[in-house]
């Protein structure tokens, strides 16, 4: 033992490269690698008892381990690794040798490099042989008779290389094993890589869901951003409202106006402190007065007035939202009301009867009360405290009224009705107002603008007129308007079926102008048509069209960017306002009757009942239905984080967003 204790401790001595190549130990490496990681190199003196390991290393490996059912599955330790150990190659090369047979020297070698010599260029050898007598095909000379001819002897049948060639059963049986120990190391090797292969699925899995969450993190800065850019531009408008207040001198000397319009105001609006305690997504207050489906709806601020008309009730009823109570009616018009505007204090309502009405929400409650055939002056909607300079006054809504012009807006008391708009000879079906401008459509195929200021129509806009003088367009940009199917619907009198709704359900659609939105002297409307036309208010001319929708077009909106607008054939467009193309498109499997957006998402009215949020950043779309309506939802409002919708169950919602 002591010869072998001392070289083992000069080969733990040495450096590890040192260690495979000692060839006084009769260890080799791979006998090492298999021996217990209990032998170290460095970290300790070997001792006895692991040289009595090492030398026993050949029997224990050479004991049989018992094994499970199911090799494949259960894979030990010790097979996992006998099987990384390169013996099979070298019992293959073993059993390879053990088959080669002598035979004459064929020349293979340089039948080989002139098969390698025909694929490349030829080597200019000068004559010269590159062949060694090694590599020389022996050829027997043929014998020849006395005549000179070769002599024809019997040609014998080659044998088989193998036919003289004996293993034995011992070595035949051992190979066997090898070949069977083989392929059990190889299941071996495959499920040890499979395994490795999991892991690694795992672990792209794993790195998949990280990009996901990093992705979901970033769009969520994307939206926190244009939240904050809505926010500023809300203080602006704010600063700016509030220095001009506190400069009397010359906020008297200029024309009062409103503040901006609701559908354009930006940022966030002021609501109750348990507003942000409420869940969102859900609808936490029913108005249920209607009895018929509701056909629009409009409401001045979150928690503030909102007016609401149905399909059967030419009667719109005010509610307070703060409370959930209704306040009353606006009694005056002689048919369905279709389209409603409500900014602060003032409230436009278009009907059936073809006439546009002005109300003053604040006399609501006082309706009763009043005379029927009592005069009233537009110039006493303004506050009481309000004073007067130069015979002019200015009231809340932004109406100018002066003395001068009394006459002309004197009209006949009716309720809360200050003003009556007449002039469309068929439903008024659409309207927009901001300042003392109001732009109305109606069924008669036209559009109106109105002075508020006068009460007079100062332009009207003929559809049908521009549908037979499309504007120049450049090529390809647009269908000629011959072509165009929908201007067939526009002859006669206007009525096409609705697309069934959620519920199965349908009607007629008879509204030809379906929307109207203008900004400074830029209009745009939706006709029964399928076009959205672009119009210059100073000429009354449409200057462009853009056609793509198949069926009427219900609702639209827009701002600096783009149109958004929603039609009866399924879809909502957007529309690129610099360039007039379709931004993007997005289907659904129903009409859509009602639509509004902001830079983050597009809030529709898709014939379910629910209502469809699209989020512009994530581009992914969700539906609101907690506690919703019951049939399909025909009209919608929103601002900020608060929304107002009507269905056709008659139901007024009010949700937190």
């Amino acid at each position: 033992m002591t010869p072998r204790v001392f070289s083992a401790a000069t080969v733990s001595g040495r450096p590890r490269g040192a260690v495979g190549g000692s060839s006084s130990s009769a260890v080799d490496f791979a006998t090492l690698g298999r021996a217990p990681l209990r032998l170290g190199f460095g970290s300790r003196r070997v001792t006895s008892r692991d040289l009595q390991i090492v030398e026993a290393t050949e029997e224990l490996l050479g004991q049989e381990v018992p094994e499970p059912e199911g090799v494949a599955q259960n894979v030990s330790l010790l097979r996992g690794f006998k099987a990384t150990i390169p013996s099979a190659e070298k019992s293959r090369i073993r059993r390879r040798q053990t088959r080669n047979v002598e035979t004459p020297r064929l020349g293979l070698k340089q039948l080989g490099m002139n098969a390698r010599g025909l694929l490349g260029d030829d080597e200019d050898h000068d004559g010269g042989s590159v062949a060694s007598e090694d590599d020389v095909v022996m050829v027997p000379r043929a014998e020849r008779n006395g005549r000179g001819r070769k002599s024809k002897a019997k040609r014998k049948g080659r044998q088989s290389l193998s036919a003289g060639k004996m293993f034995g059963t011992d070595e035949l049986r051992r190979q066997t094993h090898e070949i069977e120990r083989d392929k059990e190391n190889i299941h071996v090797r495959r499920a040890l890589i499979n395994n490795e292969i999991d892991e690694i699925t795992h672990k792209i899995e794993a790195l998949d869901a990280i990009r996901s969450k990093l992705e979901h993190d970033l769009l969520r800065l994307q939206e926190e951003e244009l939240e904050l850019d809505d926010e500023l531009e809300g203080v602006r408008e704010r600063l700016e409202l509030e220095e001009s207040a506190s400069q009397p001198s010359r906020s008297q000397s200029r024309t009062a106006h409103l503040p901006p319009s609701s559908r354009r105001r930006k940022g966030p609006v002021f609501l109750p402190s348990e507003h942000d305690e409420l869940p969102p997504g859900v609808a936490f207050m029913s108005l249920e007065s209607h009895t018929s489906p509701i056909t629009a709806l409009d409401f001045s601020e979150p928690y503030g007035t909102l007016v609401s008309a149905s399909q059967e009730d030419p009667q719109p009823r005010v509610w307070d939202l703060l409370t959930g109570e209704e306040i009353g009616r606006l009694r005056g018009h002689r048919g369905t009301v279709k389209c409603i505007q409500v900014e602060d204090q003032i409230c436009l309502t278009g009907g059936e009867d073809g006439t546009a009405r002005v109300w003053d929400l604040r006399l609501v409650d006082e309706d009763e009360e009043w005379e029927a055939g009592e005069m009233l002056s537009l110039s006493d909607v303004a506050e009481e405290d309000e004073s007067a300079e130069g015979g002019e006054r200015h009231k809340p809504n932004g109406i100018r009224q002066s003395d001068t012009s009394r006459p002309s807006s004197v009209v006949s008391r009716d309720g809360a009705c200050v003003r009556t708009l007449e002039g469309h000879t068929k439903a008024v079906t659409a309207m927009y107002f901001e300042d003392a401008c109001l732009v109305t459509g109606a069924s008669d195929k036209t559009m109106r603008q109105w002075d508020l200021n006068t009460g007079q129509c100062v332009m009207t806009m003929d559809i049908l007129w521009a549908i037979s003088h499309p504007p120049a367009s450049a090529p390809g940009a647009a269908l000629p308007a011959h072509l165009f199917p929908g201007t067939a619907a526009a002859a006669g009198n206007f009525a096409v079926p609705t697309p069934p709704y959620a519920d199965g359900t349908w009607e007629m659609y008879q509204d030809f102008v379906g929307a109207v939105q203008f900004w400074g002297y830029g209009l745009v409307s939706g006709s029964g048509d399928g076009a959205v036309r672009m119009w210059d208010m100073r000429t009354g001319q449409p200057h462009r069209t853009l056609l793509g929708h198949t069926a009427p077009v219900t609702c639209l909106q827009f701002d600096e960017l783009h149109i958004v607008t929603g039609s009866l054939d399924k879809s909502i467009r957007i529309w690129d306002v610099r360039t007039g193309g379709i931004f993007e498109t997005l289907k659904y499997d129903h009409a859509v009757t009602a639509l509004q957006f902001d830079t983050r998402k597009i809030v529709a009215a898709t014939g379910e009942n629910g209502v469809k949020i699209y989020n512009r950043t994530s581009m992914q779309h969700s539906t609101l239905l907690t506690n919703g309506h019951t049939r399909p939802v025909e009209r919608l409002r929103y601002m900020d984080r608060y929304m107002a919708s009507g269905g056709r169950d008659a139901v007024v919602k009010i949700w937190a967003l």
